[in-house]
């Protein structure tokens, strides 16, 4: 019988594998969506219609050379891609589709993974010692704790609703008391989702005209594709946490709901302007954070009502 270290091998192994091929397909499917909204040709040369697109540009991004600046702290600076990468794909470890064993405190150790993506980030911009870097840097970092504030009061109004830390027990359970508030709840939920992984309209991390790409402006090659892979398994992480929590665990509609949801933000990229930073706060501080606390008191209310 494997012992657990090697059967958690096995698993991340294989987790790491279908998660890079399921992050290059889906940065084709965005591509050919961003295609179809801005009415232009998406990729189509490699390969019928481009469907061998994420393996050229795998290839590519390989074999690129990685120039790093020359008085940067080389150590976290190389590090810090791993260290996102890593996490990205260590948050699937906690659910039970990958890992089929129960965790008393599941959910505590969701919400430190996914809070964990900020020292990445901060290190990223810090250790480039670059100032286009830095400064989205900080920016990614201060709009991330700002919203990880609202994201935990989320994963404490699912708690206290579920009414255990185990997300294995979730299977025979259903967010029955968010009946009448659950679309209200769901897109204050995608909004917290779209500012923590930095995409449209929260992407203020980067900025063609003042930013180029931020904190990942000086990497190149291998250390930018583990960046690249670690921002879209955290949008996978994302859309499984929405389909998760809020709808259906059935085989057939989970999956369903995982792929419509991954769509949305595909075709919210294309759709939604970039707001700017004081905007972005604001709808945070004074709009969102409000707005779930009045959900959670609400919430707490009926519990207390009906049990």
């Amino acid at each position: 019988m494997m012992s657990p270290t090697i059967l958690i091998l096995i698993h991340y192994t294989f987790l790491c594998i279908m998660m890079l091929i399921a992050v290059g397909f889906f940065s084709l499917i965005e591509r050919k969506v961003l295609s179809l909204i801005h009415s232009r040709v998406g990729p189509d040369k490699v390969s019928l219609s481009g469907i061998l697109q994420p393996i050229a540009d795998a290839l590519k991004l390989m074999t690129k050379d990685d120039f790093p600046v020359a008085w940067s702290n080389f150590i976290l600076f190389y590090a810090s891609p791993i260290l996102m990468f890593s996490v990205s794909l260590g948050t699937f470890l906690i659910f039970p589709f990958f890992m089929g064993g129960s965790q008393s405190f599941s959910m505590i150790l969701l919400m430190i993974f996914l809070g964990m993506t900020v020292y990445g980030n901060l290190i990223s911009g810090w250790s480039s010692n670059s100032k286009y870097a830095l400064i989205g840097s900080v920016r990614s970092v201060s709009q991330s704790l700002s919203y990880e504030v609202v994201f935990s009061f989320f994963m404490i109004l699912i708690i206290s609703v579920m009414a255990t830390f185990d997300i294995c027990k979730f299977y025979v359970m259903h967010l029955t008391m968010l009946g009448l508030m659950s679309t209200f709840i769901v897109l204050m939920f995608i909004s917290v989702a779209l500012a923590e992984l930095n995409r449209t309209p929260f992407d203020l991390s980067e900025g063609e005209s003042e930013l180029v790409s931020g904190y990942s402006v000086e990497y190149g090659g291998v250390m930018y594709t583990l960046l690249f892979l670690s921002e879209n398994v955290s949008i996978f992480m994302s859309c499984f946490m929405i389909s998760f929590f809020f709808f259906s665990k059935s085989p057939w509609v989970f999956p369903l709901m995982w792929s419509v949801w991954a769509f949305i933000l595909c075709v919210l990229r294309g759709a939604l302007p970039r707001l700017r930073y004081d905007v972005l706060m604001q709808f945070c501080w004074l709009s969102l954070l409000p707005s779930v606390l009045l959900s959670f008191n609400f919430i707490l209310v009926m519990i207390v009502v009906i049990y």
